[in-house]
């Protein structure tokens, strides 16, 4: 197996500078790919960067990722325009590396190829039942609800009580999306179809399996603090599942940020809190699903007790309950996509590589191939990390740069590729035409802006075509 270990290079005491400037494309305009750009913005002034998106809109996980109204969305947003906007780029959106373009096509175009394609596809669940109808990958839902070009224009949510599988932030985006009110969508930019959507939920009761303790969940403070302020519903957590042990109070003195949050489970547990809500979140710690039932949909979900050996791991009990759900959500963690050229691990979903510098099946550098963001160490860490990782990367790439000799990358054939193959790309100009229309378009509705769903519209305004979103 390819391995997918990193190894580190000395940072850069100084910028680069390359005659003729350095060519480089970078598959993915997320946060990954957009910090790239930055990185060679500084440590190499006058690189020719060319940024390449599947999606006809930049911005990634930024955009599809975040719940509708994530207090620190519109930073992010501000944050990643102003990197783009101080690079020199261009950005192709609307193509797909793999499909309208090959890797080995940016490879002879550009110096370098930087892959960052993110982490798309949920970790896979292998239990019995998984493939049930009911069944959903997290990935799936957060697709819908953002309005992703590629999502479901429905999504079924006729399940009065629900299972959500998974110890981090994306179990509780889930679960607070499955109880949201339609009305508190209001304010926030989701089509008018997601709240329709949403204003149908028949959801009432989500159920929270978290295999370890409190202690080694990835929850974070704030997340659950706003799980706590959904109107309309309580938090009940198990009392004995949050009780003070060895590693529990170990940890807590460790990391503060587990200390706050086991503080706040630890309110969810308090026997005399007021519990009259008709909707209700049970957060269920020492839990591994085993099983999906049912009989041609979802109809129940097999539980088993671990026993935690106070160091932080679990064994399994051989105690089992079944819980009568009509729907699982699994919140488990995120892959990578093998994307042909690039040498994949599939041990890890994501590619191979050392410090950035994607490897092939004898662990030797591919030459002018590198990887940053999700696709280089997996789908963990917050969004902040992509720059501190996407800046390892362009200094392990510039020092295998100066190692190399006479160059003979020319960009100039690109367009020419894409015109061949009928691709119609949105530009920079292009992306600023749509933003500028989902703006008008929250105007038109009392909003900052409205996402506007449909692939065909989006291209037609960034192409400058006629079309006329609703």
């Amino acid at each position: 197996m390819i391995s997918a270990r990193g190894s580190e290079v000395p940072p850069l005491a100084s910028p680069r500078f390359f005659s003729p400037p350095l060519s480089v494309a970078i598959v993915g305009a997320g946060p990954a790919g957009i910090h790239a750009a930055g990185a060679l913005a500084e440590l190499a002034p006058g690189t020719k960067t060319d940024v390449f998106e599947r999606l006809p809109t930049p911005y990634g996980l930024v955009r599809y990722g975040l719940a509708p109204g994530h207090p620190e969305s519109e930073k992010f947003v501000h944050s990643l325009h102003a990197t783009l906007a101080a690079s020199d780029f261009r950005l192709f959106s609307n193509v797909e590396i793999g499909k309208d373009l090959s890797v080995e096509d940016l490879r002879s175009s550009y110096d370098a190829v930087i892959i960052a394609t993110g982490a798309p596809r949920d970790a896979l669940l292998d239990i019995p039942g998984v493939e049930l109808p009911g069944s959903f990958g997290s990935a799936e839902f957060v697709a819908w609800y953002n309005d992703h070009p590629d999502s479901s224009l429905q999504w079924p949510l006729n399940a009065e009580s629900v299972a959500v599988i998974g110890g981090g932030n994306v179990a509780l985006d889930v679960t607070r999306m499955l109880l949201a009110e339609a009305k508190s969508l209001q304010a926030t930019d989701v089509s008018a179809e997601v709240r329709e959507g949403m204003a149908g939920s028949r959801v009432r009761e989500v159920h929270i399996f978290v295999r370890r303790g409190p202690a080694d969940a990835r929850f974070s403070p704030n997340e659950l603090r706003a799980l706590g302020e959904l109107p309309g519903v309580d938090v009940v957590v198990d009392a004995a599942d949050v009780a003070p042990d060895r590693h529990i109070e170990r940890m807590a003195k460790q990391s503060v940020h587990t200390r706050l949050a086991v503080e706040a489970l630890r309110t969810f547990a308090d026997p005399s809190a007021d519990r009259t809500s008709h909707r209700r979140v049970h957060l269920h710690f020492y839990r591994q699903p085993t099983e999906i039932l049912g009989s041609g949909k979802v109809e129940a979900l097999r539980v088993e007790r671990t026993v935690p050996d106070g160091y932080g791991h679990v064994t399994a009990s051989g105690t089992c309950t079944d819980y009568p759900v009509h729907a699982v959500y699994r919140a488990i963690g995120f892959l990578g996509t093998p994307l042909a050229g690039v040498p994949f691990d599939h041990g890890r979903g994501t590619a191979a590589h050392r410090g950035g510098a994607v490897v092939d099946e004898s662990g030797s550098p591919v030459a002018g191939l590198f990887v940053t963001g999700w696709m280089k160490r997996g789908a963990a860490g917050l969004i902040g990390a992509a720059r501190p990782d996407a800046r390892q990367t362009v200094e392990t790439m510039l020092h295998q740069l100066d190692s190399v000799g006479e160059r003979r990358a020319d960009r100039s054939g690109i367009a020419r590729l894409l015109g061949a193959g009928n691709v119609v790309s949105v530009d920079w100009d292009g992306w600023l035409r749509i933003d500028a229309a989902e703006r008008d378009l929250g105007v038109k509705y009392g909003r900052d802006r409205v996402k506007i769903k449909d692939r065909e519209v989006l291209v037609g305004i960034g192409t400058n075509l006629p079309v006329h979103p609703q």
